[in-house]
């Protein structure tokens, strides 16, 4: 298809320019809309069009064909579709192509708002690899990093600013950052971001942008809480669903397995015996997720952690080793893992249940990634059950029980102390009694974190 040449108008907001929408190219015939096969097929500038033939982006994901023409034309859009499936640069490439309309300035024009820190480091980085050789300048305003560099980077010009809604709204309350020029604002997975209670801060930062603004929501989930987000701050918008379900039942492996709770570090052992490939496994807590990480050290496994009470750079640590291959296994909560965006992961594992469905979805789209297989492995308890099938009439899924395989018998009560005492000391396990190790079993607590 012939390119057209880039007509740019600036619509509704100043600071941002927006292609007409008769200009657009993935709208063919009247009053009809077809998506995008390919991203040569919507105009770009040049240096933004290079980036994407470097990185070698050709094809769109379905949220990317959806989503990017309706806000390359300035729409509001709400989109739900699950982690993985390309959202970053799905409000990327249109963000990127309205900068570059208009000429760089000191003032914040673009505001993205992420849950984790590990989440805003990562769309930084795509940022800027697709904004390369742009002169767009960008700063993260997260915690746990240095509070000099961050405001550093916003003096120095940043004209899009990534961060996350608590430390934002600290330098909102002590008026180190001004947001009265960011008339484009991006709320990426949403639900994650009022799921850790977020919601007041969301609101307090959303009051202090213009009133005028292009919004982005993106969401894995639409619970009544995003829509009443959506209802309060996002105008007149065009809404896109890709089906998490459905994606993840055509190229992920849904297998379950009711273990009791005592025998599940001996059946993950069992998993990372006879599976190839990495592992990511999720427990409930911190403290379940250090315990967890120091057994499979012992069982000489290469493994790390990444949880709330890690520092940065160990977290940073953990993340880019399991990335390249030094860890093969990663033990991880729910609030951390928001930020692991691996394409390669071959299992996940929900070693703990997760306690909302939508967490559900969040952990196993962390595997099948980039058109890849994955495979996902729940842990219940015979109490759980209930649970599995909620997960599985909530989400439209089906998950595929597996027969548990032999293991070693679990610590649990001994009902002949003498008989127990007397194989310690032989070396030979009694019938009533464990085995004498200590290290054999693993018992995940179910508090939420």
């Amino acid at each position: 298809m012939p390119r057209e040449g880039r007509v740019a108008s600036l619509v509704c907001f100043p600071n941002a320019a927006i292609l007409k929408a008769d200009n657009v190219p993935v709208r063919r015939g009247k009053n009809r809309t077809q998506l995008m096969q390919h991203f040569s097929e919507i105009n770009l500038c040049s240096a933004l069009r290079n980036n994407l033939d470097k990185n070698e982006f050709v094809i769109p994901t379905p949220v990317q064909a959806q989503a990017i023409p309706p806000l390359m034309e300035g729409r509001d859009v709400v989109a739900t579709a699950q982690t993985g499936t390309g959202k970053t640069l799905a409000f990327s490439i249109p963000v990127i192509e309205a900068l570059a309309a208009v000429p760089r300035t000191k003032t914040i024009k673009v505001l993205i708002l992420s849950p984790t820190r590990e989440l805003a480091i990562q769309i930084d980085a795509a940022f800027r690899q697709l904004a390369h050789g742009m002169r767009i300048r960008t700063a993260v305003v997260v915690g746990g990093m240095s509070e000099a560099n961050q405001l550093r980077d916003i003096q120095a010009g940043a004209e899009v600013v990534i961060a996350t809604p608590g430390r934002l709204c600290d330098y909102l309350e002590r008026r180190l950052i001004d947001l009265s020029g960011a008339a484009t604002v991006v709320l990426d997975e949403a639900d994650r971001m009022l799921d850790m209670g977020f919601l007041p801060a969301l609101r307090i930062i959303l009051d202090k942008l213009p009133a005028k603004r292009h919004t982005m929501l993106f969401s894995a989930t639409m619970e009544q809480s995003v829509a009443g987000l959506v209802a309060s701050y996002v105008h007149n918008p065009v809404w896109i669903a890709v089906e998490a379900c459905a994606q993840t039942a055509g190229r992920i492996d849904l297998f379950c397995y009711e273990v009791p709770q005592g025998s599940k570090f001996d059946l993950l052992e069992h998993l990372l015996k006879n599976e190839e490939g990495s592992f990511l496994v999720f427990v409930a807590t911190k403290e379940g997720a250090d315990r967890l990480t120091k057994f499979l050290e012992r069982g000489k496994h290469k493994v790390a952690s990444i949880h709330g009470d890690r520092s940065q750079s160990q977290r940073n640590e953990a993340l880019q080793g399991f990335k390249d291959g030094v860890y093969r296994v990663l033990v991880a909560t729910d609030v951390a893992a928001r930020g692991i965006h691996v394409d390669d992961i071959a299992h996940v594992v929900n070693y703990d249940l997760p306690q909302e469905a939508g967490n559900f979805i969040h952990r196993v789209g962390r595997t099948g990634r980039a058109g890849a297989r994955g495979a996902s492995w729940t842990f219940v308890t015979s109490l759980e059950r209930s649970d599995v099938r909620n997960y599985e009439r909530t989400l439209g899924i089906q998950v595929q029980y597996r027969e548990l395989p032999s293991l070693p018998r679990p610590i649990g009560l001994v009902t002949d102390v003498e008989a127990y005492l007397a194989s310690l000391s032989t070396g030979q396990p009694s019938g009533n009694g464990p085995k004498p190790t200590t290290t054999r079993s693993f018992s995940g607590s179910r508090r939420r974190r």
